[in-house]
C-alpha cells in the first residue's frame, strides 16, 4: 500500500565534463547502456536500435530473468532529451518513466539530469522494485557513464 505523499519520482544530476553530443550518444544508443548502467539491470541490447524520434521502440535484455523489455521513446530531442516507457513484448507499458535530460554549461561541461517517474504505475507487483529506485541508484547510472563519457572526452 502507497501512501497518497509518497514521492513517485526520483531525480539525480550532476555536470560530467564532456559534450552532450558525446553523452547523448551512449543513452540513445541501447547497445551501449549496459555499460553505464548503474542498476546492474541490463544486460545486452542488439546493435542498430539507436533511437531517433518519439515513437521509435528499442528493445533490451534484463539481467535478472533474461527477459526482454520493449521500451518505447515518449520524448525526444537530440543532444539534449530523450525519455522512455519500459513494457513487456506485447503489452502496453505499466507506467514507468526514464528520463535524461542534457543541459550544456558555458565552461563546455554538461549539467546530466536523470529521473525515474513512476507516477502512473498501477501495477502492484512492480511497486516495490519501483520504490527500490532511488535518487542514490540514479547517481550510480550517471557516475557511470560520466566515467565513460569524460574518458572518451579526454
Amino acid at each position: 500500500m502507497t501512501s497518497e505523499t509518497e514521492s513517485r519520482v526520483a531525480s539525480a544530476e550532476r555536470v560530467v565534463r564532456a559534450t552532450p553530443a558525446t553523452i547523448f550518444e551512449l543513452i540513445a544508443d541501447p547497445a551501449q547502456q549496459p555499460r553505464w548502467d548503474g542498476n546492474d539491470n541490463l544486460a545486452s541490447a542488439a546493435t542498430g536500435q539507436r533511437v531517433h524520434a518519439v515513437g521509435d521502440t528499442f528493445d533490451m535484455t534484463l539481467t535478472k530473468d533474461g527477459a526482454v523489455r520493449r521500451n518505447h521513446i515518449v520524448e525526444f530531442e537530440e543532444g539534449r532529451l530523450i525519455a522512455w516507457l519500459p513494457s513487456e513484448i506485447g503489452s502496453p507499458p505499466p507506467g514507468h518513466l526514464w528520463r535524461w535530460e542534457l543541459k550544456p554549461q558555458a565552461d563546455g561541461t554538461t549539467l546530466v539530469r536523470h529521473t525515474y517517474d513512476w507516477t502512473d504505475l498501477t501495477h502492484e507487483r512492480r511497486m516495490n522494485r519501483a520504490r527500490r529506485t532511488t535518487s542514490e541508484a540514479l547517481t550510480a547510472s550517471i557516475e557511470r557513464l560520466a566515467a565513460i563519457a569524460e574518458g572518451a572526452s579526454g
